[in-house]
């Protein structure tokens, strides 16, 4: 063989192991593209750590419908786009503290206002003490006999004058002087603007409930309620322009022994000259 034919058989070998070598690294670099084609962790469309999205990640439980730390899927959003997050639910703030219970003794003051009964029978209301007027006069009363003496009448502005037209009736068997009656319509009142009764129930420490039976003619009463002590104090009225009309007035109150309720029934208003007033029948405590 000549030497320029052994050259020519070489470089032929030389090209041959060139190409098969470039054969063999597009070989390698095709098969690592392919390894490639999947989405990359960061690409959008990777689910949490670059798990695509619908696979399973190896060693978690399967979270359909989920994409991990993004939370529940939302329509219209990006699979690792995180949805808006909702408003914070606040925190149910502790109730208050209920108030303490009131202290046996301390101070309280309730006032309602209500129809008279037609017939009241001041022996079954008035278990503790009750006070009529007007039995014989603008200056008759009659007491509970044996009663605890917690009424006390301070008087008032005005002069008290005798009736015996009310509409309501009271009675009561346990009386002095009068023992007893089976109906009275009696009572007294005074007529005219600032005029009328003022009186007082000893407090004991104990809850105590003050019923009052008033009346108005052609005029509007008010009734103010308050404690020797201070604190509460309470207002009610009763109008009526044309005639007359009764109420009963409900007073619950505590005050400490030796301190008392204070009552004023007065002529606020009258709708006439001819003696607009307010009228007083009786009161009870029980």
């Amino acid at each position: 063989m000549t030497r320029s034919l052994l050259r020519r058989v070489r470089q032929r070998r030389r090209w041959a192991v060139e190409g098969a070598a470039v054969l063999v690294c597009l070989v390698v670099l095709i098969s690592y593209l392919a390894t490639r084609s999947g989405p990359a962790p960061d690409d959008d469309r990777a689910g949490p750590g670059g798990v695509p999205v619908g696979a399973r990640s190896p060693g978690l439980p399967a979270a359909d419908g989920r994409t991990g730390e993004a939370g529940p899927a939302t329509p219209g959003l990006r699979p690792r786009q995180r949805p808006p997050s909702p408003e914070p639910t606040p925190t149910p703030s502790a109730s208050a503290p209920a108030p303490p219970p009131a202290k046996p003794g301390a101070p309280a003051l309730t006032v309602s206002r209500g129809e008279m009964p037609a017939i009241v029978d001041l022996t079954a209301v008035g278990a503790r003490d009750w006070v009529h007027w007007g039995e014989r006069g603008g200056r008759s009363t009659n007491r509970k006999r044996s009663g605890s003496g917690e009424i006390i009448d301070g008087g008032g502005a005005g002069r008290r004058v005798g009736w015996d037209g009310n509409q309501e009736y009271v009675r009561w068997s346990d009386g002095t002087p009068e023992r007893s009656t089976n109906g009275s319509s009696n009572g007294v009142y005074a007529c005219g603007a600032g005029n009328g009764f003022s009186l007082a129930v000893a407090g004991s420490g104990e809850p105590r409930t003050v019923q009052l039976y008033a009346g108005i003619w052609m005029a509007r009463g008010r009734l103010e309620a308050r404690l020797s002590t201070g604190g509460p104090a309470s207002t009610a009225r009763l109008e009526d322009p044309y005639t007359s009309q009764s109420a009963q007035f409900t007073i619950r109150f505590t005050v400490p022994k030796g301190a008392r309720l204070l009552l004023n029934w007065t002529v606020e208003k009258v709708f006439t000259q001819h003696c607009g007033n307010v009228g007083l029948q009786a009161v009870t405590v029980r």
